[in-house]
């Protein structure tokens, strides 16, 4: 079963876990259905011969269609009562509890009890210390791996969002807080993520690949020379991880920081699971946005929204579909934001162009006028597309009781919009700047109707919001123009974009091949 998308809403079950006050009786988690029997023996014995090919159908197949028949708002049989049909073997629980907890998440109505949300978070402890200190001999899915990973980041989300809503807690929900105050602690989480990373090797895996000296991502990851591929890939997917957790936080930096070792120039594991890819992207794409990198921003948003347009047909009977789609939608706001705050239209493909137009030209222009409706539209555009920021710190029980699980959320979208009320002073500077290749100061201080000292000022905070620093710690330019004071003139120096005809080309290419495979459809008496 693939995990369902990290930006979901909080599901699970009341204390008992159970399919809801309704039906929580009838369940009985001691009772294990021949179709269950016979689906946990089937997976036991391909995770033993490490097929592959058979785990991930039964995992993305047959655990789904076994929820949506037996378990659709029921919790699985329990761990204790399938170990007889795979032998009581620990590691093989381990992963059926961690897709029991999934499930529970996903499916149950809300909301989980927090002593559920302990047992998942010591669940993950001692599977990936199994996986740290032990000897695993096993292949899995980099689907399963992914979404291990991902489940992981986002049951830490929940968590903390869960424990932030304090206003309308019950006794008992309040003693269970209190008595499982250590589950799910933020350095806890981050340490796990880390460990993985480094006793995995995976930078320095993927650094050798460069030299040659790996096969790393020829192989998708899997082991051929009858080992595991289990570390590795959890190594490899909690950097990705590593990115979303300060994202959460609000540390775009060490987010960035931590996928460094991954190339997103080149095509990598990461793109093999479309839910990855996705991940992958949109928190680089934001994490970029909010350090001001815009156009390096633009550049990921664009490459990801065009694989998206192009392939997503072929996604639509996956469990993550709803996910993609709304992903799709989030990194084309943020993908408005960015070209609103630095219009360069050239870095986009005509067809995403298109796309944008069609979903956010009427914001896009408001945004441009940075008027108390530009702001709505910017505050309205960020808060539909940013991750759910959450607070790590526990909340202080023995204080009145309220509610601050937005708080958060508030932080980063007054830092946001600071910042684009920043660019409003800036805004007349740009317009002006690239209607001459050169102009007198005093000129245009009188068009601005500012005094000459100002004007410099305004000119020297324009070039400072129009270049960051990039990963390697060199000042790029994220402007489509650059400009320097000689003399008391201003000189402008416009780059101008290359063209590429290569894609123009690639693009009439595959639009042919199109129309030859509708054509060879056609029938002909």
């Amino acid at each position: 079963m693939a995990a369902a998308g990290y930006e979901r809403e909080d599901g699970g079950g009341g204390g008992g876990g159970g399919p809801g006050a309704a039906g929580r009786e009838a369940y009985d988690p001691s009772y294990v259905p021949d179709s269950v029997k016979t689906f946990v023996t089937h997976l036991y014995r391909h995770v033993r011969e490490k097929n592959v090919y058979e785990i991930h159908q039964m995992y993305e197949g047959g655990f789904q269609r076994l929820s949506d028949r037996l378990f659709r708002d029921a919790p699985w049989p329990s761990a204790e009562a399938v170990a007889p049909y795979c032998d009581g073997d620990h590691v093989f629980l381990l992963l059926y509890r961690e897709l029991w907890y999934r499930h529970a998440y996903a499916r149950l109505p809300p909301p989980l009890a927090a002593a559920r949300r302990a047992e998942s978070w010591a669940n993950y402890c001692d599977l990936f210390s199994v996986v740290l200190h032990g000897v695993v001999n096993m292949q899995l899915p980099n689907q399963w791996l992914w979404d291990m990973v991902d489940e992981f980041v986002y049951q830490f989300q929940s968590f903390c969002q869960y424990r932030a809503k304090l206003k309308n807690k019950t006794d008992d929900e309040l003693h269970q807080l209190k008595q499982f105050d250590k589950a799910w602690n933020v350095y806890g989480v981050l340490n796990y993520l880390q460990a993985l990373v480094e006793k995995s090797m995976i930078p320095q895996i993927l650094e050798r690949e460069k030299e040659g000296l790996e096969q790393f991502t020829a192989t998708d990851g899997y082991d051929y020379q009858g080992g595991s591929n289990v570390l590795k890939m959890l190594g490899y997917y909690s950097m990705i991880g590593l990115l979303r957790m300060h994202c959460l936080l609000g540390d775009y930096h060490t987010g960035l920081k931590c996928l460094a070792p991954i190339d997103l120039n080149q095509q990598g594991v990461y793109t093999i699971v479309i839910g990855s890819h996705i991940s992958t992207i949109y928190h680089y794409g934001f994490a970029n946005l909010m350090m001001r990198r815009y156009v390096e921003a633009i550049r990921e948003f664009n490459k990801i929204l065009l694989y998206i347009l192009k392939y997503k047909q072929y996604h639509q009977k996956s469990p993550q579909y709803d996910q993609i789609l709304k992903k799709n939608e989030q990194m084309y706001a943020l993908l408005a934001i960015c070209l609103s705050l630095c219009p360069q239209h050239n870095l986009i493909d005509e067809n995403v162009s298109t796309q944008l137009k069609e979903k956010y030209n009427d914001k896009m222009t408001k945004m441009q006028r940075f008027d108390e409706e530009a702001y709505a539209a910017y505050d309205e555009l960020f808060s539909y597309a940013c991750p759910k920021f959450i607070t790590p710190s526990p909340p202080a029980l023995d204080q009145p009781l309220t509610n601050y699980n937005q708080d958060a959320y508030r932080l980063q979208l007054k830092l946001f919009l600071y910042e684009v009320k920043q660019q409003q002073l800036l805004s007349g500077i740009r317009s002006y700047l690239k209607l001459y290749s050169t102009i007198n100061i005093a000129k245009l201080a009188q068009y601005l109707e500012v005094d000459e000292a100002t004007l410099r000022s305004i000119l020297m905070t324009y070039k400072h919001k129009m270049h960051a620093v990039d990963n390697n710690g060199k000042i790029i330019s994220s402007a489509d123009f650059d400009f320097y004071i000689k003399e008391d003139v201003i000189h402008v120096m416009e780059s101008k974009p290359i063209k590429r005809h290569g894609d123009y080309f690639l693009r009439q290419i595959l639009k042919f091949e199109e129309m030859i495979g509708e054509l060879d459809k056609v029938q002909f008496d």
